[in-house]
């Protein structure tokens, strides 16, 4: 029996409950919702856990449909999932934890005496190393966003090349290739020895349907891809991106977009214009390298030196 919190469960056998990592303002338990499905036939454990930024709920979707599609019997290892990782900025449905006012994907690898980021981080941190393979989703908040998949751990690390197989597998048609911050799951836990990645699911208020569909397919490809589940995959060539060009507004007013997510850009292309209210142009940004449109602001009013948009550079295929 392997038991994950409240959680208990046998070979061929699933079972949801709750892994306790602090206590609220008034005393009370706070809880993370977890998942455990142990395969009839042992083998290698995937983590996969969603929302560690409160605001980003297109994991939290992608771990529902999984969780429904998941048959214990038929598979062959664990899979250990936690639907919500950071749960007050859930209830308060606000990106950083209200607690601390700290962003809990820059904690990890946690302490059981820390903040009450850092303690969720420590708790899910201990199970995310006990894994094999780890999956941390992500979406670009609430902006408008490729599907893609990060690769953090940096070109040198040791497992770059397992990550990078990793995202391959998962297969978004994207792959953003660059060292994180400090306090990613997806940076941290390489160097105990585990791929991981961080599926960036589009960008949303909210969820979106197209995007969850990917990172569904995204975990049934890794499930498959690794032995978790029988069948075959077919994953496509990747677009992958070494660097971000970040663009900002020279002048304020309303935004229009001459690029579209995922377009391919050369240098001096128009990337957006910005107007006054009445429709009168005011400026133009153009791109400064070659790249594909990646990223941008989901909302036309922006003041002078507001962020708009971002360009991946340095592309290539893998």
């Amino acid at each position: 029996m392997v038991t994950i919190g409240s959680a208990q469960a046998d070979p061929g056998e699933a079972a949801t409950g709750w892994l306790e990592v602090g206590e609220s303002r008034i005393g009370r338990p706070i809880a993370l919702p977890v998942a455990v499905y142990e395969g009839a036939t042992g083998g290698q454990t995937l983590y996969i856990q969603a929302a560690s930024d409160g605001d980003e709920l297109n994991g939290v979707g992608v771990i529902r449909e999984v969780a429904q599609q998941l048959d214990a019997d038929a598979l062959t290892g664990r899979v250990v999932m936690v639907g919500v990782v950071n749960v007050d900025a859930f209830h308060q449905q606000v990106h950083r934890n209200p607690i601390d006012d700290m962003k809990l994907n820059r904690t990890y690898p946690g302490s059981t005496e820390g903040s009450a980021s850092e303690r969720i981080a420590a708790a899910t941190f201990e199970l995310a190393t006990e894994a094999d393979l780890i999956l941390d989703l992500h979406q670009g908040s609430t902006s408008q966003m490729i599907d893609e998949v990060r690769v953090r751990c940096g070109r040198r690390h040791r497992l770059h090349e397992s990550c990078l197989e990793l995202a391959r597998t998962f297969d978004t048609g994207y792959i953003f290739d660059q060292q994180g911050p400090r306090g990613q799951l997806a940076r941290v836990a390489p160097d105990e020895g585990i791929p991981a990645i961080d599926p960036e699911l589009g960008g949303a208020v909210g969820w979106d349907a197209a995007s969850i569909r990917t990172g569904v397919r995204g975990v049934m490809n890794v499930l498959r891809g690794y032995g978790f589940l029988d069948g075959d995959i077919e994953v496509g060539p990747q677009r992958r991106a070494r660097r971000f060009d970040q663009y900002g507004a020279p002048v304020g007013g309303l935004v229009s977009f001459e690029a579209g997510l995922g377009q391919a850009v050369e240098a001096g292309d128009v990337l957006f214009g910005v107007t006054d209210v009445f429709g009168a142009a005011r400026a133009g940004v153009t791109a400064e390298s070659a790249g594909i449109f990646w990223r941008a602001n989901r909302r036309p009013q922006v003041a002078s030196g507001e962020y708009v948009c971002s360009v991946g550079t340095g592309v290539d295929t893998v």
